[in-house]
């Protein structure tokens, strides 16, 4: 028995990293084709040293980017709108080959959790869309001067915002500067998050986010809370 206990205990140990090394590679998979969809540049180059840190195989990189290339004819790139639990804004972008199939089942993922989409408009004006990039030090003021002709719009806790537009000649001029980039990506911020009260009020919130970005046509999940 007790040999059979050690196997199981073994087996139980090997099932729980396994798992969370397939939620590392989805994730780090979701975030190459984010950066191929949004044009490469910086956000691109990011993505795939983050999928390298996390020990993604080359082959696994290169399949994404040649499915990416093979599929973008047939993928219908899409966004959908609604207020989860308490009211917090999402913002859920997809891409999928038949968008009433992904709109039926995120429709189901509301009903099952909280919360209720709505039309075109209708959460989409409450979130600016920006360009992040997380660097690893903070800036000196005339480093921030220097970056302001580059687009830097503000800067808060080493992460630099700006305009979409400027993502990559922002990234550029920091590598430049000797500045670490840890990422960068485009990012839809709420101007007006919904305040929540207590940690089940996040845990409600969260169980919701968590089962969108785990469908496999989801792309982003964006929300607008603070606690």
């Amino acid at each position: 028995m007790s040999g059979h206990s050690k196997w199981s205990n073994i087996k139980n140990r090997k099932g729980a990293v396994d798992k969370k090394r397939s939620e590392v590679f989805t994730r780090a998979s979701k975030n190459i084709m984010t950066a191929l969809r949004s044009g490469g540049g910086v956000a691109l180059k990011t993505a795939i040293d983050q999928a390298k840190e996390v020990n993604m195989p080359r082959e696994n990189i290169e399949r994404l980017q040649n499915r990416y290339e093979t599929r973008k004819v047939n993928l219908l790139y899409c966004r959908f709108e609604g207020y989860g639990p308490f009211l917090v804004p999402l913002v859920i972008e997809v891409e999928t080959d038949n968008k009433n199939r992904t709109l039926g089942e995120i429709k189901l993922l509301f009903r099952d959790i909280g919360g209720s989409l709505g039309g075109e408009g209708s959460v989409d004006y409450l979130f600016d869309r920006l360009g992040e990039i997380e660097i690893s030090r903070d800036l000196t003021d005339d480093e921030l001067l220097n970056l302001i002709d580059f687009g830097l719009l503000d800067i808060e806790d080493k992460i630099v915002s700006c305009g979409v537009e400027n993502l990559t000649k922002l990234g550029n001029k920091l590598k430049e500067m000797g500045v670490e980039i840890i990422s960068g990506e485009i990012v839809m911020r709420c101007k007006q998050p919904t305040k929540l009260n207590s940690e089940d009020e996040v845990s409600k919130v969260m169980d919701l986010i968590d089962a969108l970005e785990e469908h496999d046509d989801v792309v982003n999940v964006y929300s607008g809370f603070k606690f």
